[in-house]
Order: structure tokens, then C-alpha cells, then sequence
């Protein structure tokens, strides 16, 4: 049995963090459903700049449908959905089988929307029905703005992601916004068992920016200092997302939620995400093997996945050491490193990040655009 499949048996699903053209037409989506238990796929603007800035496989759809698109973020638009179409109708059937938990396909909202409510409200509803599937995830951002339009989106009935999350804070924010908006769905006659939605919480990225502020801690301390922050190295990211998950139990424990459970509701699972180890001293398995657990989603890159694959070991990791984890928590705000501002910095870097992959993704378009066009004029 795939090493991949062994989460299951711990609660967690895997899902794939990759999405192209070939990925689905050469059948390995469909290997890794069947193989691996792959059972949900996110995407993102840096994944889409990545699919359309390699090869040709867009070339033909480009044809087809760049006379009729002449606006660069409608045609990105028609190319991704045809994508999320596809794979959403590969899962279909692993969302039939687990009756909506699992199948689901992540689309983003764009990055240019994530500060104003109204706007991010539109076009999520706009995506969500040009898509046509039920197995969908409309990406919302967790600004402030964004959580505003989650709760709206889930209290109207769609499956939503939500996405870029770092603080626990901000989490245990979205956890009630969600409970709140499906309250609303209820109230209105919705059915809450037919809505999903996931957290994603991101965690490489957050050992990445205490690990670089620890290190220039250490340059300029004397010796028994450094040695106290060298022992947090490598540590922030496991901790923050042991206490965000902590935080998950008791808010899907409590009375309010137990009245919409009673009826079905489905809690709003965490995600992993950000999972690829990105500092190489460490394990490349290792925001795989240290959050294992009920009730979540790992999402992960292709080269992780590989990587588990060859060589993950599986046990009930995520509700061990989280004394030691509050413990680590506390001791990087004694030595000066403040995880709020840790936390709201990371959002904001993430956003220009897809603010950034997505215009060089509107920058491929047309040039492979172009490129097209080249072709046609010389036959």
C-alpha cells in the first residue's frame, strides 16, 4: 500500500498542491487517485503561471479561443476552468463516495481582490457558476475583507477555502465566520450537510521568517543565548499550527457548533499547506510527519508527495507536545520575536506573492498569445 494511503487510516486526506494540462490529459491524476488515495487538488495563480509558461499544451485551446477572448484575464479565465472542470470530474467520483467530504478542487479568486469585500463576493459567485460543479472550493484570502465575504459565501451555500493563513488568531476568526455564515444557510432552509469548506493554514513560510529572525539574533548574542535560540530553530511553524489545530478541537466541541452537527454540518477542516520543506537541513517530509491527524487535509506539492511516498512514516502526530509547543510560542516572545507581526507579515508577503504570480501568469497568457498568433501567420 502507498505510504500515501497510510494518512487516511489517521483521519488526514492528501490532497495535491499541482495542477496542468498534462497532469489530467497523460492520466497521472487519475494514478494518484486511484494509487495514492489522492482525494482533492488545490491550484493558485503561481501553479497556473507555472502550467502555462511550460510547453504547448495550451496551444491548441489558445487558438480556439483567443479572437474571442481579447481580454487577458477572461482567456487566463476560460483556460483554468477548462482545467478545474476536468479534475474536479476525476475526483466526482471520491466526492460521491465520501458524500461530499472529500473530491473537492480549489479555484482562486483573484489576488487583485483580496482587500475589498464586495468585489472578492462577485467573483467568487461569478467563478462558482461558470465552473458548474458541486465538488468546486472558491480560494478566498484571510484578510479581514476576505473573512467578510467567506461568511457571506458560506451562508449562500458555496464550498469555500480559505487561504493564507498564518495566525492562530486569524484562524480561530475564520473557524467562527464559518460557523456563523452555515448558521445563516441553515436558518434559511439550506441544508448544511451539502456544504464544505477548508482552513488552510500555511506553515513552511513561517519557519522560514522566524528561523532568518533567529539567526541574527544568534550573530550578535554571547554564548548562552545563542544556544537558547538556536534550539528554537525549525520549530515556530510545527508549534503555531499544533496550537491553530488545538484551537479547531474546541471551537468544533462546543454547544453552538454541536446544534448545526446535529443536523449534519460537517466542521471546517484545517488544511496544510505550504508543505514543501523549504530549508534543506531539514527533513523533506517533515510538515507531513509532525501534523498528522483527525479531521484534517495535507495538501501537498508533487516533489513532497514523491517524497513521502519513498519514505514518510505515519503515526498520530498532530496532538503530540502541545504543552511543548505553547512552550515554544512563549519563549520566542520572551527572545523578542513577536508571532503577531511574524503572522500578519507573512499575509501580507503572501498576497504580493500571488498578487506578483499572477501577473506574471496574465504575462504568459499573452505571450504564448502571441506566440499562437506567430504560428498561424507563417502557414
Amino acid at each position: 500500500m502507498s505510504k500515501l494511503r497510510t494518512l487516511h487510516e489517521y483521519g488526514q486526506s492528501v490532497w495535491l498542491d499541482f495542477i496542468n494540462r498534462s497532469l489530467i490529459s497523460s492520466g497521472e491524476l487519475a494514478r494518484l487517485i486511484r494509487d495514492d488515495g489522492v482525494c482533492g487538488l488545490t491550484s493558485n495563480p503561481s501553479i497556473f503561471e507555472k502550467a502555462l509558461a511550460e510547453g504547448s499544451d495550451y496551444d491548441a485551446e489558445l487558438r480556439k479561443l483567443s479572437h474571442r477572448y481579447p481580454d487577458t484575464k477572461t482567456l487566463f479565465e476560460q483556460l483554468a476552468m477548462a482545467d478545474i472542470r476536468a479534475a474536479a470530474d476525476e475526483f466526482r467520483p471520491t466526492y460521491d463516495e465520501t458524500q461530499g467530504q472529500d473530491g473537492f478542487v480549489s479555484l482562486e479568486v483573484s489576488p487583485d481582490v483580496a482587500n475589498d469585500t464586495n468585489a472578492t463576493l462577485e467573483e467568487a459567485r461569478r467563478l462558482w457558476k461558470s465552473v458548474g460543479r458541486d465538488n468546486l472550493m472558491i480560494k478566498v484570502p484571510g484578510t479581514t475583507e476576505g473573512t467578510r465575504a467567506f461568511e457571506t459565501l458560506i451562508g449562500e451555500g458555496l464550498n469555500i477555502n480559505v487561504t493564507l493563513l498564518f495566525s492562530v488568531k486569524v484562524y480561530e476568526n475564520i473557524a467562527n465566520a464559518y460557523i456563523r455564515g452555515l448558521a445563516h444557510f441553515a436558518e434559511n432552509g439550506g441544508d448544511p450537510r451539502r456544504i464544505a469548506s477548508v482552513a488552510s493554514f500555511f506553515v513552511s513560510r513561517v519557519d522560514s521568517a522566524v528561523d532568518g529572525m533567529l539567526q541574527k539574533k544568534m550573530a550578535s548574542a554571547d554564548e548562552p543565548t545563542r544556544n537558547q535560540l538556536k534550539s528554537l530553530l525549525g520549530k515556530a511553524a510545527i508549534a503555531n499550527a499544533k496550537v491553530a489545530y488545538a484551537k479547531y478541537q474546541s471551537i468544533f466541541g462546543s454547544a453552538e457548533w454541536k446544534k448545526l452537527q446535529d443536523r449534519g454540518a460537517r466542521t471546517q477542516r484545517v488544511l496544510w499547506a505550504s508543505t514543501g520543506t523549504k530549508n534543506p537541513e531539514y527533513r523533506d517530509v517533515l510538515y507531513i510527519e509532525e501534523l498528522i491527524g483527525p479531521d484534517t487535509v495535507n495538501t501537498m506539492p508533487p516533489a513532497t508527495m514523491k517524497a513521502f511516498r519513498d519514505h514518510g512514516i505515519s503515526r498520530p502526530s498532530l496532538t503530540e507536545g502541545l504543552t511543548d509547543a505553547k512552550e515554544t510560542l512563549r519563549r520566542l516572545e520572551e527572545s523578542g520575536i513577536s508571532m503577531q507581526d511574524v503572522t500578519a507579515h507573512l499575509l501580507e508577503d503572501g498576497q504580493k506573492q500571488f498578487s506578483d504570480a499572477f501577473t506574471k501568469m496574465l504575462t504568459a497568457v499573452d505571450r504564448s498569445r502571441t506566440s499562437v498568433a506567430s504560428v498561424e501567420a507563417t502557414q
